[in-house]
């Protein structure tokens, strides 16, 4: 057999990276996998601001970079190679990448989840230049600006929401004439006196020099289509895809449980249905998917898995 591992930690962003540094300081030997650039959805933020202890003005790039420094600095190893399948089925557990086979005591999946993308023009180009898909994450950049929530259902309400404390107005667009929002978040936006609603309408372009500028919203009913400009003063507006997120579950499929969303369910201990797997970050069931919780899990993984493997391997 070749070499093994005390565990395999399978994607590079917030989750995975933390799971490493805990793995590696507790002297486990430790293999992180990474198929594209390390850091998952924030590689794609320009700016930080809401992860505690963080470094003014520090980047997306520029935490995982520190992130990755300090996985290495205890000993663990981090190879860019895309995983291809896994094999839970025996004690030792095995992954497969493009370059090889290994196998290891424990597994970590921190494969995490992709915000679903409205598809149209402009819109890879302005992410994180005006096209958000965390409010969360962004909504302070728009303090009073104009606000565009693509989207209808819950999170989609309950984030327009929470936007209409920074934007000067907050726009819903939605292709149905009524939300699918439960009623009770329904009337609370609808009761929000700086929120407004665009019936049937979807998104046909996002466009502008370096910052959203124009959104082309098209009626569904009527074919009618209007083109909407930012204010000369304004420069820009934000414009917020809230359509769902998709679970990057596709290693998974029959190798462990997942639920109707086709996230992992895990408490606190992070243990899948598979003794010596662990999940973490957002593939995982839960509500709120912020760098800071993936990180939570990732630590909390790490020690389940130093536990396994020094319990019941």
């Amino acid at each position: 057999m070749e070499k093994l591992y005390d565990v395999i930690i399978i994607g590079g962003g917030p989750a995975g990276l933390t799971a490493a540094l805990y793995a590696g300081r507790a002297k486990m030997k430790t293999l992180l996998f990474e198929g594209e650039a390390f850091g998952g959805q924030i590689a794609l933020t320009t700016e930080v601001e809401n992860y505690p202890g963080g470094a003014l003005n520090i980047t997306g790039p520029g935490l995982v970079a520190r992130m990755a420094e300090q996985a290495e600095h205890f000993g663990v190893e981090l190879k860019k190679e895309n995983v291809t399948d896994v094999d839970f089925s025996s004690k030792d557990k095995k992954v497969t990448t493009s370059k090889g086979e290994y196998f290891a005591k424990s597994v970590i999946v921190a494969t995490g989840a992709n915000p679903r993308k409205l598809g149209v023009p402009g819109e890879d180009v302005l992410t994180g230049k005006g096209v958000s898909y965390c409010a969360t994450c962004d909504g302070a950049f728009f303090e009073e600006l104009p606000i565009y929530v693509i989207g209808g259902g819950d999170t989609a309400v309950e984030e327009a929401v929470f936007l209409a404390k920074f934007g000067r107005k907050v726009y819903i667009v939605h292709r149905r004439d009524e939300l699918r929002a439960a009623r009770s978040i329904q009337d609370k936006a609808l009761n929000t006196p700086n929120i407004e609603v665009i019936w049937d309408s979807v998104v046909e372009e996002i466009s502008g020099d370096g910052l959203v500028e124009r959104l082309v919203l098209k009626n569904v009913k009527t074919g009618e289509r209007t083109e909407i400009l930012a204010d000369e003063d304004d420069g820009t507006f934000g414009v917020f895809v809230l359509v769902g997120y998709i679970p990057a579950n596709e290693l998974l499929k029959d190798k462990i449980a997942l639920d109707e969303q086709g996230y992992v369910p895990a408490g606190e201990d992070m243990k899948t249905n598979v003794p010596g797997v662990f999940v973490a970050g957002d593939l995982r069931a839960k509500k709120l998917r912020q760098v800071v919780t993936a990180t939570s899990d990732g630590a909390l993984a790490a020690i389940a898995a130093e536990a396994y493997v020094e319990h019941e391997y």
